[in-house]
């Protein structure tokens, strides 16, 4: 049974997409409305973008219910700098929200639709274990790629949110911009839900989360640049999970979360993506977690470990 919202994703995500469009020329963005009167914004195609708009678009994701920021880290020497994520609430967040699950595609034009839109919709089987449905007026979505939806992605949209085109925001930045490789590393909190969601943990029990990795240079090939933003959360992500319940299943969670317990761990994620000819759904899902996992049983004050940062290969990767 969903319940209904005491937060609206939409709503929250909708202030920061407002200041998007606000400060357009500081953030070095376009925007644009589409045929049917959606708002476009043009976040690293025929524009520069930044980090800092890259950094905007990740707490959209977020839903507004998080903080994206830039910190330096001492655990990689050559990438100092790492994306640090926190949320009021990760589960909502991360999953009903950030997470890249909602299929978008007419001809050849093809996403996967990420952010607060998707829960308005609901057209993942995931909404039913999250027991989450959003209610609002707007929405928005974020993909990765060069071209904005056509009028007929705009209208399914439209159709399976119940919000008019005009109250639609798309924003757009291929993996190879600075922005749209910062939002996929900004992923690394959101990769730990949904492995401890596979790995069957209750997410009711997971009440707070924090992750961190290092921020990937962007590379002018596809496949290099998704590699590399896949490799900084595979290899150097770290997330911190609090969760309630008994301190042996936190303990088994820190154990099987990280990306090491993968059968594909240890090569570039390009040289993985190539050896199985570019098809996602023959790469070891276990693979997509952080490297290393911290776990906190809340209810008596233990904590767990597991994984290790892969520097080794993040240069690999990286240079």
């Amino acid at each position: 049974m969903t319940e209904a919202p005491k937060i609206s994703v939409n709503n929250l995500a909708g202030t920061i997409v407002d200041r998007m469009v606000t400060e357009a020329d500081r953030l070095r963005i376009l925007v644009s409305k589409g045929s049917l009167g959606e708002t476009l914004i043009d976040a690293g195609v025929k524009t520069v973008g930044g980090f800092d708009v890259g950094l905007l678009m990740a707490e959209i994701c977020l839903g507004g219910l998080g903080s994206v920021t830039l910190t330096p880290y001492a655990a990689t020497a050559k990438w100092p700098f790492h994306l640090t994520v926190r949320t009021a609430d990760p589960v909502i967040a991360c999953l009903a929200s950030q997470y890249a699950g909602w299929a978008l595609k007419h001809e050849k034009w093809f996403a996967l639709g990420s952010g607060p839109g998707r829960a308005l919709a609901r057209k993942e089987p995931l909404f039913e274990d999250l027991g989450y449905a959003d209610k609002a007026n707007r929405a928005t979505l974020v993909v990765e790629g060069d071209n904005p939806p056509p009028p007929e992605v705009v209208r399914k949209v439209s159709e399976d949110t119940g919000v008019p085109p005009h109250r639609i925001t798309f924003i757009y930045a291929p993996t190879r911009s600075l922005a749209g490789s910062l939002q996929v590393v900004a992923r690394v909190l959101e990769v730990a839900l949904h492995k401890a969601h596979e790995l069957k943990f209750p997410l009711s029990r997971i009440i707070d989360g924090i992750g961190t990795a290092p921020l990937s240079p962007p590379h002018p090939d596809f496949i290099q640049a998704m590699g590399r933003t896949n490799d900084a959360i595979i290899y150097g992500g770290l997330t911190h999970l609090f969760v309630t319940g008994p301190a042996d299943e936190a303990r088994a969670l820190a154990e099987k979360l990280p990306s090491k317990t993968s059968r594909d761990y240890g090569e570039p994620f390009s040289d993985i993506f190539k050896k199985f000819k570019g098809d996602f759904y023959k790469i070891d899902p276990m693979l997509f977690s952080p490297a290393v996992a911290v776990v906190t049983a809340v209810e008596t004050g233990e904590t767990f470990f597991g994984g290790e940062i892969n520097e080794s290969a993040l240069n690999a990767s990286f240079c």
